[in-house]
């Protein structure tokens, strides 16, 4: 609420996030919970959580742009912040049936009587999988996994099943898959065990876990992967990783406790973000910002920094597309 604009449904000072869908209010509540969000990142003190979850959101981004709604976008971000250092399988789990993700991508539209590839194919080209080995999963087994995901609505609050539009029929995927044959199911669980089922074939695969891993490289270390760092870092990261049945910690404690994450040539090579700059001059510096009790200011001054985030084309929340922001190195 400010000079211009009064929330119809929700007084100053009090949490939009029960509050139904409003079209007039939804931008400001979107820019709010995009404020909180970098409150966040500014006061989280010395934790590896917040840059986490920044990663996993440009790694499965939502643009709030595209999901207008702030409660949605909200819980788009716990979901993220709660799994950022737990299961990586967990996550994708979770993003998969978030309401926000079942919008943006359109997987609440998903049916039997129109499948929707939409979805089906980021999760194996951009989130688990990736798209650069020579040979890689099929258009069939986009279309598979889409008739696998049909049935999932949402309210925007909640996720839910609806059995009367999902595709009963068994889904076959490719010999990348080695064959993989997932029988199709009827009734109110269908769609949790197909997922279940679709999931755990993703994540045999090992690809999963070494795509993640060059990721996680890239974000903390270098962006040029040589063939020795495959071999000497990558892969025994990804075995980790698979070790521990994806939990994301001790991937991330052997690599920061690693003689090469410390050698002196790793060191001052990746240009900073626009968010590592903006929030890392305010917390090196020790800038004092006004307490959360002075609503106001605080959501103004938030909103001037991300502004400035944006100009240097880094708008948390808002990445260009699904593939997230494009590094310097692109």
């Amino acid at each position: 609420n400010n000079a211009d604009f009064s929330d119809p449904a929700v007084p100053f000072g009090q949490s939009f996030l029960n509050a139904t869908y409003e079209p007039a209010a939804e931008p400001y509540r979107a820019e709010s919970t995009r404020a909180w969000w970098l409150r966040q990142m500014l006061d989280s003190g010395r934790s590896i959580r917040e840059k986490m979850t920044l990663f996993w959101h440009n790694h499965i981004p939502v643009q709030f742009q595209e999901a207008l709604f702030g409660s949605m976008l909200y819980r788009y971000n716990k979901t993220l912040r709660d799994d950022a250092l737990g299961n990586f399988k967990t996550l994708v789990r979770d993003i998969t049936l978030d309401p926000a993700m079942l919008f943006y991508l359109n997987g609440y539209l998903n049916s039997k009587f129109a499948p929707d590839e939409n979805y089906a194919r980021e999760i194996q080209e951009l989130f688990v999988i990736g798209k650069d080995l020579p040979n890689h999963f099929t258009e069939d087994d986009v279309k598979a996994a889409a008739r696998l995901l049909t049935g999932w609505r949402t309210d925007g609050f909640s996720t839910y099943f609806f059995a009367n539009e999902h595709d009963t029929d068994n889904k076959q995927f490719s010999a990348f898959y080695n064959n993989r044959l997932i029988p199709g199911r009827s009734g109110p669980n269908a769609g949790d065990a197909e997922l279940d089922d679709f999931l755990d074939m993703l994540f045999d695969h090992p690809e999963a876990a070494r795509f993640v891993c060059r990721k996680l490289y890239r974000f903390f270390v270098y962006h040029d992967i040589s063939t020795e760092t495959e071999q000497n870092v990558i892969e025994p990261l990804a075995q980790i990783f698979r070790d521990n049945d994806y939990d994301i910690l001790p991937v991330l404690d052997a690599l920061f406790k690693s003689e090469h994450f410390f050698d002196v040539l790793n060191r001052g090579a990746i240009i900073k973000s626009p968010a590592d700059m903006a929030i890392g001059l305010f917390r090196q510096f020790g800038i004092q910002l006004p307490g959360s009790t002075d609503l106001f200011d605080t959501f103004a001054i938030s909103f001037q920094i991300n502004q400035a985030m944006s100009a240097m084309l880094q708008h948390i929340g808002d990445p260009p597309n699904v593939s997230g922001w494009q590094a310097y190195y692109q």
